[in-house]
């Protein structure tokens, strides 16, 4: 998930805007006091957006077939993908560089991704378009629901969560989306052996990531502290830029043990 407030570089920048698509409703209130993390789990901070007219054409081209709709039933990913293969888990995607990128040089995985933003979602379908990919399926809905709701325990292969928000004052970090609950609900999803890959420019939450997932029972950390990038996640346009102005990318990927 790229940093809502620090998108990628737009890849289609130089066509013309055609709607208004993401609404820019406030985003949710602070927790009680004395309340580690919300109640509600969003996977998402709803920000405003435009689409732009390649992408509108991508939804109207590429959206029956690789757009599932949210149903709150089990998820029967042979029949949304047409094969059965090892099933992985996206929790937000930004503008979708990585997620395609990924999703070619894996091609015997299926990716299920999960955004809420209709520009992003227009702008991956557009590169699946393009770029003739075939394992990619999309849940334009929150991600903790899907989880909660579609996804059974022990179904998914691997999990990533890339560039989530970081909530950079202290007195938001509640609102992080790496928490314990949370990473619990994604460590029953997964079958053992299988893995979480999270990846942040914020190295406060990089060191909360590090100490959340280290300290659930049922993962094992795959490196010693902080992971080598895994050579699939590519560097996007947003990361590079980040690095050029001298900050740091922090990877973090764990396994189920039990």
């Amino acid at each position: 998930m790229q940093d809502s407030s620090t998108p990628e570089a737009n890849p289609s920048a130089a066509e013309p805007i055609v709607t208004n698509a993401a609404d820019a409703s406030s985003t949710p209130g602070h927790a009680p006091a004395g309340v580690a993390h919300p109640k509600t789990i969003r996977s998402y901070v709803r920000r405003a957006g435009r689409t732009t007219t390649g992408q509108a054409k991508a939804f109207e081209e590429f959206g029956e077939r690789y757009v599932l709709e949210y149903t709150g039933q089990p998820f029967d990913a042979q029949t949304a993908f047409g094969r059965s293969a090892p099933l992985i888990l996206e929790i937000g995607f930004g503008m979708g560089e990585a997620t395609a990128h990924i999703a070619r040089v894996r091609p015997d995985d299926n990716f299920l991704c999960c955004e809420v933003h209709e520009p992003g979602v227009g702008a991956l379908l557009k590169r699946i378009g393009e770029q003739d990919i075939t394992n990619i399926r999309i849940f334009q809905h929150d991600a903790v629901e899907v989880l909660e709701n579609m996804l059974q325990p022990g179904m998914l292969d691997g999990i990533h969560v890339f560039f989530p928000d970081p909530w950079h004052k202290k007195k938001h970090n509640k609102r992080r989306l790496i928490q314990p609950p949370f990473v619990a609900k994604l460590v029953d999803r997964l079958r053992i052996g299988g893995y979480i890959h999270c990846a942040t420019d914020w190295q406060p939450y990089a060191e909360q990531m590090l100490e959340v997932l280290s300290a659930n029972p049922q993962l094992r950390n795959t490196a010693e502290g902080y992971a080598p990038q895994p050579d699939y996640r590519p560097l996007t346009k947003f990361e590079n830029r980040g690095l050029r102005l001298g900050h740091g990318v922090w990877d973090l990927v764990y396994r189920r043990a039990q």
